[in-house]
Formats: structure tokens, C-alpha cells, sequence
């Protein structure tokens, strides 16, 4: 068999699990004497010339970078190649310098580790330039289709278990009601794991209409049962009462969800009387070290992936993904079109409910 050459980027948000991930692509690669190029900065790695990248070889992981969050080739979730914005506020087409720099380094494939959103944009600049891709889930969201699960979901929902964890001796404390805000984006499975797993009382999720009357319901029943605290769990993607976002806007003009764990808590505090604190957990449920279920998963799939172009699959443009307890391979496309919100008859809901948290419904 031909030596083959390899890329490796990451790309959108960063989560726990990736140097997992990237690790076991570059020993799998390295026992069939392939060499890894690892792209740094994601896509734009590829927008400066020469291309920014270097050889990944199994010495640089000998068992720190397991357990370390972040990536040590670092990521971007900024400026779509199809309309990258100028300095002069106008957009430009850039995807053929992106392609221009794969063919520049030369590789039999790439394999490409992110969301939905990396991969719309690399499955259609692998089309573009011909490139041979594998896509590799990873998301704390878990919104990505035709996979159970993702890389880092699992990390993110142990930390903001673990929070609730935290909250609640204070709450208790205070005869407080602690809401505790985690991300999500437009999927509320963080909010729903975390929230069922550390015992929060009410659990407000994008994908259920609430009502603060409902909420402050259920409140006050807990506080006539003789229990003196309270937790509520809020995925930052949830809208006001009257249906806007609650967004931040940034000096560099994107726009992101924050603040409705601050509009939850005061609008509690106005109905229930009670003393409301908010916890906002951000950025900190990305750059924990993974889990041992993330840093499984990511070696599953790493593996899977140098597997799928041994086999010269990663033609067809596949993302690997877990299955009934298996790694399989999808479609990128049908993984892409198949969204995975929040299932409202799904089994979590079902237990949630019968737990008796309060959905805000």
C-alpha cells in the first residue's frame, strides 16, 4: 500500500476531547506508516500562504494531551470562506484559496473534526476542490444528526452537573433559588442531562414553551413541601416570555446568546418573593478536561476515521458517528439535514416529568 499523507483540523467551537481525538488519528495513522499534517487555525490555517500546519507524529502524545481540553491546533468559528467579510465591510468568495491550500499540502484526505456548521462549509469545500473528507462529530450541543452523541456533550453536562452540585449547599444556605444558565445554542440536551442528573427543580429549554407563572408554581410548591432552596436549570438558546432573544453583542459585531438566566431570575424574584442568584457557567463547560466517556468516544472515532480512508471511503464524504453502542459511518450530508434538537417524547423528557421537574409548560 502507498504511504498516504493526512490532514487533521478542527474547526468551530472548541470542546474537551478534541487532542483526544487528534491523538488517536495520528497513532492509527502512524501503524500504517502514514504521516498527519495537522492544520492549525482551522480553514484559516489555509488562508495565508504558505499554508500554517505541522507533522503530527505519536512522540508529541505520550498521555498529557489526552487529558487536556482545548486543541493544540487551534480553531476558528469565524469567517465562512464563501463570505468572508473584509476590512471594508464587503464579503469576498475565499473557498478557492482554501482549496488552493489543501492542494498545496498535498494530502490523500483530511479529516475534519466539527459541528454542523464546519460541516456545511468543509463538505462543500471538499466537493469544490475534489478533496476526500472524513468528518468526526464533536459538539457540546449534541445537535449533530444521525449520531447519538458527540465529542464533548458529555464533559459539558458532567461540569454543569457538578455546578449544580456546588449551587446547591449555598442555595440551602441562603434559602436561596440558584438558576444556573449553560449553553446549548438552539438545543436544550445540556440544560436537560445536567438538570436531571444534579437535581434541579426546573428545567427551561428552547424546544418548551414556558410560563413564569408555571415556573413560580412550581417554586413555591417546594417551598411549602419544608424544603427552604430551590434550582433551576436554563439553556442560554431559551426566549423571553414574549418570544425575543436574549443575545450580547461583541466588539467585533457578532451577536450571542446571554443574559436569560438574569431575565429568569429576576422575573422569579418579582413573582415568588424568593432571593434569586444566577449562575452563569459559559466558556467553562468547554475547557474542562474530557471525560473518560469523551476521551472513549474520541479514540472511537479517530480510529474510525483513519479506518474509513484505509478502506477509501472518505470519497463518499463520511462522518463517523455512535450508533446502538457501535461507530458507524454516515453520510455527512444526511448527518447535516438531520438536526437533533431536543425529542419532546423522548425518553429524558419522560423522566424528567416524571421526576416531577417542572419543564415551564
Amino acid at each position: 500500500m502507498a504511504k498516504k499523507r493526512i490532514g487533521i483540523l478542527t474547526s468551530g467551537g472548541d470542546c474537551a476531547g478534541l487532542n483526544a481525538v487528534i491523538r488517536a488519528v495520528v497513532h492509527s495513522a502512524h501503524h500504517l506508516g502514514w504521516d498527519v499534517v495537522g492544520i492549525q487555525d482551522g480553514t484559516a490555517g489555509l488562508l495565508v500562504h504558505p499554508p500554517q500546519y505541522r507533522v503530527l507524529t505519536p512522540n508529541e502524545f505520550d498521555g498529557i494531551l489526552l487529558r487536556q481540553g482545548g486543541t493544540i491546533l487551534g480553531t476558528t468559528n469565524k469567517g465562512n470562506p464563501f463570505a468572508f467579510p473584509m476590512p471594508d465591510g464587503s464579503v469576498k468568495d475565499r473557498s478557492g484559496e482554501i482549496v488552493a491550500g489543501f492542494k498545496a499540502l498535498n494530502l490523500d484526505a483530511v479529516i475534519g473534526i466539527g459541528g454542523d456548521g464546519s460541516f456545511a462549509i468543509l463538505s462543500r469545500l471538499a466537493k469544490q476542490g475534489g478533496i476526500n473528507m472524513v468528518g468526526i462529530p464533536k459538539t457540546i450541543d449534541n445537535d449533530i444528526g444521525m449520531t447519538e452523541t458527540s465529542v464533548g456533550f458529555d464533559t459539558a453536562v458532567a461540569v454543569a452537573t457538578e455546578a449544580l452540585d456546588r449551587l446547591q449547599p449555598t442555595a440551602a444556605s441562603h434559602d436561596r433559588i440558584m438558576i444556573l444558565e449553560v449553553m446549548g445554542r438552539d438545543a436544550g440536551h445540556i440544560a436537560l442531562a445536567a438538570g436531571i442528573a444534579g437535581g434541579a427543580d426546573v428545567i427551561l429549554i428552547p424546544e418548551i414553551k414556558y410560563s413564569i407563572e408555571n415556573i413560580a408554581a412550581k417554586i413555591r410548591a417546594v417551598k411549602e413541601s419544608g424544603r427552604n432552596f430551590g434550582l433551576v436549570v436554563v439553556s442560554e438558546a431559551v426566549k423571553t416570555v414574549d418570544g425575543s432573544k436574549f443575545e450580547v453583542s461583541y466588539s467585533d459585531g457578532q451577536k450571542r446568546y446571554g443574559g436569560i438566566g438574569n431575565y429568569i431570575g429576576a422575573k422569579l424574584a418579582e413573582s415568588t418573593g424568593s432571593e434569586t442568584r444566577v449562575t452563569v457557567l459559559g466558556h467553562v463547560q468547554r475547557g474542562s478536561p474530557p471525560t473518560y466517556n469523551d476521551r472513549l468516544l474520541a479514540s472511537a472515532f479517530g480510529v474510525k476515521a483513519v479506518e474509513l480512508i484505509r478502506q477509501r471511503q472518505s470519497k463518499c464524504g463520511r462522518m463517523v458517528a455512535w450508533q446502538n453502542r457501535e461507530v458507524v459511518d454516515v453520510a455527512i450530508e444526511d448527518a447535516i439535514k438531520a438536526y437533533q434538537d431536543v425529542d419532546l417524547n423522548s425518553p429524558l423528557v419522560h423522566t424528567a416529568r416524571a421526576l416531577g421537574i417542572s419543564l415551564g409548560d
